[in-house]
Order: C-alpha cells, then sequence, then structure tokens
C-alpha cells in the first residue's frame, strides 16, 4: 500500500498486534475506510484468532501429507514448510475460501441467488457452489459451527450490511433448507465462513492463503516434530499398480 511498515507493540498479543500491523497508520492512527479512525474491536480479534486456532492441525490433508513426505526425505523443515504452503495454495484446499468470496462477488446480488442454486443443482451445468459439503465430514463441519456464530457476532458489532453479506446469507438460507443440498450432506463448511468473516475483518483476498498458513505452520511443525522423533520412520514411497501396456 505503499505507507510505512508498522513495527509490532509490545503490550499487544500476537493476534492483536497482526491485525494492528495491517491497519494502522504512523502516529497510532487506524484507517477503517469509511467509519473513519477507530480502535481494533475485541470480536475482531477473537474472530482472527478462532481461525488461526481452528486452521492449525486437521486430520492427514494435503498440505500436511505433503509436509511429512518432505519431512520423509530429511530435507529442511523450512522446505517441507514452503512444500505445505504449495498444496495449500490450491483452490481445493487452502484456497477454498478465496474462491468463496470471488463466486459471491460473481452472483453480483441477492436477487441472483436463486438462478445460482439452481444451475449448481443442474448436472449438466458446470457450476458448482464452493463452501459447501467435505471430503470427511457428512454433515456439518464442526468447525462452521463455532464459525457460524464469530459470523453473526461480528456482523451485529460492526453493523455489517454489505452486498456481499446479504447474497452470503441468502445462499445460506437456500441451501440449508433445500432437499437437493440437505440429502447429499451438502452443508456450509469452514471455508465458507472463514471468507466471509476475512472480508468483514477488512483482510484482502489475496492475503487469505497466507492466513490459513499463519495457523497451520503451527500444526505442520508439530507433524514433522512428530515424524522425526518417530524411529522406525521411513521415505514416504507409495505403492502403484501399474495397469497398461
Amino acid at each position: 500500500m505503499g505507507i510505512p511498515f508498522i513495527e509490532p507493540h509490545i503490550d499487544l498479543g500476537f493476534t492483536e498486534n497482526f491485525l494492528t500491523m495491517m491497519r494502522a497508520y504512523p502516529h497510532g492512527k487506524m484507517h477503517l475506510g469509511a467509519e473513519g479512525y477507530a480502535s481494533i474491536k475485541e470480536v475482531e480479534i477473537r474472530a482472527l484468532d478462532t481461525i488461526f486456532t481452528l486452521h492449525a492441525d486437521h486430520e492427514q490433508n494435503a498440505s500436511t501429507t505433503v509436509v511429512r513426505g518432505v519431512a520423509s526425505t530429511g530435507a529442511h523443515p523450512y522446505v517441507a514448510i514452503s512444500s505445505g504452503i504449495s498444496a495449500l495454495w490450491g483452490r481445493a484446499h487452502g484456497g477454498a475460501n478465496e474462491s468463496v468470496i470471488a463466486q459471491l462477488e460473481y452472483i453480483g446480488s441477492v436477487e441472483n441467488v436463486e438462478a445460482f442454486i439452481e444451475r449448481a443443482k443442474d448436472p449438466d451445468d458446470d457450476f458448482r457452489l464452493m463452501g459447501f459439503g467435505h471430503r470427511v465430514y457428512k454433515n456439518f463441519d464442526p468447525r462452521a459451527t463455532i464459525l457460524k456464530k464469530l459470523q453473526d457476532e461480528l456482523q451485529e458489532t460492526l453493523n455489517l450490511d454489505s452486498e456481499l453479506m446479504a447474497i452470503a446469507r441468502r445462499v445460506e438460507e437456500i441451501a440449508l433448507s433445500d432437499s437437493y443440498f440437505i440429502s447429499r450432506n451438502l452443508y456450509p463448511n469452514v471455508d465458507f465462513y472463514t471468507g466471509i468473516i476475512l472480508t468483514a475483518l477488512k483482510i484482502p483476498k489475496s492475503m487469505f492463503t497466507p492466513i490459513f498458513v499463519i495457523g497451520r505452520t503451527v500444526g505442520w511443525i508439530s507433524q514433522w516434530i512428530e515424524f522425526k522423533q518417530d524411529k522406525t520412520s521411513k521415505i514416504a514411497r507409495p505403492r502403484q499398480s501399474y495397469q497398461g501396456e
């Protein structure tokens, strides 16, 4: 943005420092757009801290598998972490919440939601709703339950009433009551809510995956340490069954 770098403040915790350093200008001012200058609210800190915590570790997902695979070669931990970041960047993994916001922007208005819902239900249309369903959770994503409450609290505390929020509410409302989505266990997942929350926190889409990385690095390092401490660990070498000429 071309403004001076803001140093962290010794009296602030990690998450509050992170938000402050993103928003602050020199001489202690914080610009929040049309609202003018204001301090960061407690619910904003709690919302981002919750996202960091919920993203810390989550089973043997694609990026964690990559980190452990690279660790198995004896490579430096920084290399393993950077490999995990590359895997996380994909729109089916860590980039999913960015895709959610891009899709809500693409829908454009509340009036268009039902037409896009019908497109999502059409087997001949390649349009799919981002932020719904999960490979592991075949009912509601438990992390989404926590984030849904935070999203509602943010909306009330910050008086959020944007078109994007209205579109998201309408998509959620229809999907949660439509038999097509219910029968297929396509409930809003963690990506649906994190995308909306990060947007409410005025964090740009290009920062969504780095936010995910901040939280997930804790889990990746824990996995790396666990692998190194297991004396029976060997280099990752999945088997392949060749079926061809």
